[in-house]
């Protein structure tokens, strides 16, 4: 278990150091495909910018030789609309009584909602043209420059904004202004098809905070991120939408609409093109990237990976259970068995091992040692069986030794009484002699006879004892 965790730990450590890798790798691949994106969306929009600058200043020149023509500026607002798919109107305004006989004059014409007609249109937006930003504002720095969207137009006109370009007379005296319009549906198409991912979208800022671009049409030109964060934006959000107002360059994480995301923004930049007139517009392009978007696989993935590796960590230990389960088989099997054989089976069985790693030695040997010790076991059972059975002949010789001795002592009580009455019998006949003197002849006689019986009983008990003695040696000569 102890590899098995080691395995683990050391497979935790690699997948640690692969899935930040990765993670890193992910982010910056997101932050290459963010940049893309402004890249390409910035190229784009100012692609349309500078053909419709080009397109203006190439009418500017042929329109300056007919500026006492009135009527020649409605041919060329209308040429200039015709030529360029990006021009949504064409507007000509001049200073007032600049024609002497009219106090506003303005050749105007703008392409149908449908793009299929061009039309002439006496005004444009809802009070003179002469109070309108795109007219005064370029009259007033008598440079070329581009409105911020929507600027005096009512909220019936479609978005546009407009490309300004002040008209000169021979004095150098500014007379006038072409106004070519774009309209800010066409550059949403633009700017909200170029993204890096399905549910990201990509935003431009006007000037004051503004979406000239966002997917939700309801906030394009109508609010502004500033009114947006009054209704309860996290803070994020602002953060993010200071570094733009600001000219930044870069990325912040924000939360959108209870989503983690991120937002990369730069500030908007022209080419340099020879003979443009280049102002800082104000721009700021922004591509909002949901989180999801850009880790979403990278999680599931980790997600699916610890999954795997969970699983292949608990086969692995389970396998491992297994295959050291079988190993000690063997092992487990001796320690049975050197049980059985420690509590007296000195008998118990040990198969032939199969194996030749040290295990399989191991049970041999063990299986060698048992049937030695089997041998010894039953060798001594026999000494023992040898030794019982002598141990009872000994008993049985043991007995039968007390047996003769309690009968010779027996016997020789018996014998020492048989020859007490006659040793008696004779101490008082001798002791009857002492008086002989005072005996008659005869008495002694008798007395002398019955003193001779006397010693013959006891001659014949003592023949009879040398006799049995004899016997009993002989017995013992013959079993020894």
């Amino acid at each position: 278990m102890k590899v098995v965790s080691l395995v683990a730990a050391l497979l935790a450590v690699a997948l640690f150091a692969m899935l930040h890798f990765s993670r890193k790798t992910v982010r910056e691949e997101a932050i290459l495909k963010a940049e893309q994106t402004l890249d390409g969306t910035m190229e784009h929009i100012d692609a349309i910018l500078l053909s419709v600058e080009q397109s203006t200043g190439n009418m500017y020149f042929n329109m300056y030789r007919h500026l006492d023509n009135p009527d020649m500026m409605y041919v060329y607002s209308r040429r200039l609309v015709e030529s360029n798919p990006y021009i949504a109107g064409c507007a000509i305004a001049f200073e007032p009584y600049y024609y002497k006989d009219r106090e506003l004059f303005m050749a105007y014409y703008y392409r149908s909602a449908t793009g299929s007609k061009i039309v002439r249109s006496e005004t444009f937006g809802n009070k003179p043209y002469n109070q309108q930003v795109w007219y005064t504002e370029p009259m007033r720095k008598g440079t070329p420059c581009w409105t911020d969207p929507l600027e005096d137009l009512d909220s019936n006109s479609e978005a546009i904004t407009t490309f300004c370009l002040p008209i000169y007379d021979a004095k150098g005296k500014r007379i006038g202004i072409v106004g070519v319009d774009v309209t800010i549906n066409m550059l949403s198409r633009i700017v909200l098809s170029a993204k890096p991912s399905e549910n990201s979208y990509s935003v431009l800022l006007g000037t004051d905070g503004s979406f000239i671009v966002h997917p939700d049409s309801t906030k394009r030109l109508h609010e502004t991120v500033y009114t947006q964060l009054e209704h309860g934006s996290d803070p994020s959000v602002k953060e993010a939408v200071d570094a733009m107002m600001s000219g930044q360059k870069g990325y912040k994480r924000i939360e959108m609409d209870g989503k983690d995301c991120f937002v990369f923004y730069k500030p908007f930049t022209r080419n340099v093109v020879a003979g443009r007139y280049l102002e800082d517009m104000g721009w700021s392009v922004g591509v909002v990237y949901p989180e999801d978007d850009i880790f979403g696989d990278y999680n599931r993935l980790l997600t699916y990976v610890l999954l795997i590796a969970i699983v292949g960590i608990l086969l692995l230990a389970l396998l491992s259970q297994l295959i050291i389960h079988r190993r000690l088989l063997p092992l487990l099997f001796l320690t049975r068995s050197a049980r059985r054989i420690a509590s007296g089976h000195y008998d118990e069985p040990v198969p032939d091992s199969h194996q030749h790693d040290e295990i399989g030695q191991l049970q041999n040997h063990f299986q060698h040692m048992q049937q030695a010790l089997a041998k010894h076991v039953d060798e001594l059972e026999k000494l023992n069986e040898e030794l019982k059975g002598q141990g009872e002949r000994l008993r049985v010789a043991y007995h039968q030794a007390q047996a003769a001795d309690r009968l010779k002592t027996s016997f020789l009580h018996n014998m020492t009484n048989q020859m007490l009455s006659p040793v008696q019998s004779i101490s008082e006949r001798v002791g009857d002699l002492w008086h002989l003197e005072t005996m008659k002849p005869e008495d002694v006689d008798m007395m002398a006879d019955d003193i001779q019986k006397q010693g013959e009983v006891i001659t014949e008990l003592l023949n009879h004892l040398l006799e049995l003695s004899r016997e009993a040696i002989g017995k013992e000569e013959h079993h020894g």
